[in-house]
């Protein structure tokens, strides 16, 4: 164990297969010690920041660390908009707002498409800052525009290993937890647990048990949000990966590997960060893939972009969704798992974990996942498109949309930009021979 925590901590990138790209992806290793270093420069100036609720424009890795933060910590003011439901958009509370814009590329199209609708609502830029790689379109952006600050953060770090990096620290920051603690945390994680969690499940996933569940507490919840996203992103390609099934209560099964997590203390998150990106990197050693790259990402957004160069969408067959519980009995089989993918609005995390209870228990113990679209074009998608042929997705969307927002300076609303993600999403499943079934509905109660 200690010769591959050597082998990775050097930088070894023989680690992986030939081609990889680690040799600009392995800052994450170094970055706690770096914000240790700057936390006291990141609370005072989050002190200064004079506003009701801070909305975190992201997506995928940019957010999901923070989102993790803000629910366990219990934090009101910080609100993840990680989405581009109408609904969820139009519902945020902008009377006195601070805006983070978060996006690695600056190009990301999300992202993009929200800062310019609460750009056109909140035109003053003291109260927006930046988060992205040195050099970017969003970088000169908002020094153009004289944002509040930009956020300049290390570029050898991809977006799901980024949480402890100012990615995840400056939102930490802004809801007044203890950066310094939380990475103190963070460096004090025993790595060769991590290496040795990364070899266990590298080899369960060969011998078959490739579906880590991984049990925490009720409390910490939405860790699996995080986790799950860099365990599929990460290793789910070249048709092998890890399946995450985060959960708060055992799953048994012949194709699981368990991991039962023991946490008591909001700031054992930077522990788990830390384990989590070792074990995942290790683990794409054991499989023999890139853990740092993302081949079928981009497929979904070419998609998208197709769609949306072609309006009006076109049409899309949907199923009834009472017959969904049907058409999964027939489809599903051995060593498969059921992805539910609700293109929805925010807010309904209780009815979706349960309709992911009840697919699971109907299915005899099926390792089944849940949650919101579009968030799957940016990370588990990856594992649903490039990983083992076992996915059998169940794709929500509205019947009809949510609200009508329009996006400044497009000639679309974000209506009709989640629809034409859900298609491209759709099409690029489809194309990899992935067995998906679509249904529209006004509310989950429906599926069944």
């Amino acid at each position: 164990m200690s010769e591959l925590l050597d082998r990775l901590l050097g930088g070894d990138a023989t680690l992986w297969p030939a081609g990889n790209v680690s040799g600009n992806r392995l800052g994450w290793l170094a970055v706690p010690e770096r914000m240790h270093a700057e936390a006291k420069d990141l609370g005072s100036w989050a002190a200064s920041i004079d506003a009701s609720h801070v909305y975190l424009l992201g997506m995928g890795g940019s957010s999901l660390g923070s989102e993790v933060l803000r629910a366990s910590f219990g934090n009101r003011r910080l609100v993840v908009v990680d989405t581009t439901d109408p609904a969820t958009i139009s519902n945020a509370d902008i009377s006195d707002p601070f805006f983070l814009v978060s996006s690695k590329s600056g190009t990301t199209l999300e992202v993009d498409c929200l800062l310019s609708y609460f750009w056109e609502r909140w035109p003053e830029p003291k109260r927006y800052a930046a988060i992205t790689d040195p050099g970017t379109p969003l970088a000169t952006l908002a020094e153009e525009r004289g944002f509040h600050r930009v956020f300049s953060n290390p570029p050898d770090i991809g977006g799901r290993y980024s949480v402890l990096s100012y990615f995840g620290m400056v939102p930490a920051a802004l809801m007044a937890i203890d950066v310094a603690r939380l990475c103190d945390a963070a460096l004090a994680a025993d790595k060769e647990d991590g290496v040795r969690l990364g070899v266990a499940m590298g080899d369960a996933a060969k011998e078959g048990r490739d579906k880590v569940t991984i049990v925490v507490p009720e409390h910490f919840r939405s860790f699996g949000l995080w986790v799950e996203q860099l365990i599929a992103e990460s290793t789910g390609k070249r048709g092998t990966g890890c399946v995450p099934v985060p959960s708060t209560e055992a799953e048994p099964g012949d194709d699981r590997h368990v991991v039962l997590l023991e946490m008591d203390d909001d700031y054992q998150l930077g522990t788990e960060f830390m384990l989590w990106e070792v074990a995942t990197a290790v683990a794409g050693h054991i499989l023999q893939i890139d853990p740092f790259d993302e081949p079928n990402v981009a497929e979904s957004k070419a998609n998208t972009k197709k769609v949306l160069t072609s309006l009006p969408l076109p049409a899309v067959q949907s199923a009834d969704p009472a017959t969904v519980s049907t058409w999964l009995k027939e489809t599903v089989r051995p060593s498969d798992y059921v992805s539910l993918q609700a293109y929805l609005p925010f807010g309904q995390d209780d009815a979706l974990e349960g309709l992911r209870r009840a697919v699971r228990d109907g299915l005899g113990g099926t390792a089944t996942t849940a949650g919101y679209g579009p968030r799957f074009l940016h990370s588990t998608g990856q594992l649903h498109k490039g990983g083992p042929n076992e996915v059998v997705a169940v794709q929500i969307a509205p019947r009809a949309p949510t609200a009508h927002v329009e996006i400044p300076g497009k000639p679309y609303d974000f209506g009709t930009l989640i629809d034409a993600q859900a298609i491209g999403d759709l099409q690029s499943l489809e194309s990899h021979g992935r067995r998906v079934l679509r249904v529209e509905v006004n509310d989950l109660k429906e599926v069944s």
